[in-house]
């Protein structure tokens, strides 16, 4: 087999634009303090046509509120300057076995009749606890939320896009195979496992079509939802003395989706600026 030349030139300079006439659906964005809403500008910035999933009802039933759908949206293109910038939004209960299929139907329609990019950026809060908490219900809800509708939008993407160099798939755990692990949430932990543990299979099943698939550990980020000294204590555990800022994994995400990251598939990259556990 012929090894292949070096880039050319031209092929190493830069494209400002780099996702310029691909489409993306961003999960989990209904509020602009989270980190869908980041990866959602980061990926409008680079040209990709953005749908922005939300269930305003679980933030709404959360500390941290949720934000107007409308509102999420026009920030994002507000970002860029431009107020006829590609940006949908729809809802979806993602804990509906038939939503996650649905979810992407109705992005592809929205987005011209393609979808390249998906960020599984979703995931259930709160309704958990340690071991001698958890009971069965609770587990079955984090599955159903965590792990079950990522797996079924991973399924409904590849099903609907045609092959071809391009496709993205990035999934979002939360460090739990990390030392000391996640003992106060062990519902959300395993399920997130899951989906560290899946994610070579779905890159190896996946890569003949096109599509790479990553999950990134995004590390402890200030989403709004700590407070005080409990707020001071995860600060001072980082390097930099400040919280991972939602716009921190939004890049690495971002730059999983251009074609600089064709070569990178079936990792789990951890994204925690150094932080001490």
């Amino acid at each position: 087999m012929p090894r292949l030349p070096h880039p050319a030139p031209e092929d190493l300079r830069r494209d400002p634009l780099p996702l310029r006439g691909r489409t993306a659906l961003v999960t989990g964005a209904a509020r602009r303090g989270g980190i869908g809403h980041a990866v959602a500008r980061r990926l409008a910035a680079h040209g990709a046509g953005v749908y922005l999933h939300h269930h305003v009802p679980h933030d709404e039933a959360m500390p941290w509120g949720a934000d107007r759908p409308e509102e999420v949206a026009a920030s994002v293109r507000d970002a860029l300057g431009d107020p006829d910038a590609p940006v949908v939004h729809g809802p979806g209960d993602l804990a509906d076995p038939s939503a996650p299929a649905e979810l992407v139907a109705r992005a592809t329609a929205a987005l011209g009749g393609r979808l390249d990019i998906l960020v599984a950026n979703h995931a259930l809060s709160g309704s958990d606890g340690p071991l001698d908490a958890i009971h069965a219900a609770l587990l079955d809800a984090h599955w159903a939320v965590d792990t079950r509708s990522v797996l079924l939008l991973v399924q409904a993407h590849a099903r609907l896009r045609p092959p071809g160099p391009g496709g993205r798939i990035v999934m979002m755990t939360s460090g739990q195979d990390i030392a000391g692990g996640m003992p106060g949430e062990i519902a959300y932990a395993l399920q997130k496992g899951a989906l560290a543990s899946i994610t070579r299979s779905l890159a190896t099943t996946l890569t003949g079509r096109g599509i790479t698939v990553n999950t990134v550990n995004p590390g402890p980020v200030d989403t709004d939802y700590a407070t005080g000294e409990a707020y001071e204590a995860v600060a001072a555990r980082f390097p930099a003395g400040r919280w991972g800022m939602p716009d921190d994994p939004a890049r690495l995400i971002a730059w999983l989706a251009t074609d600089e990251a064709a070569w990178i598939t079936g990792e789990v990259i951890n994204s925690e600026g150094g932080f001490r556990r």
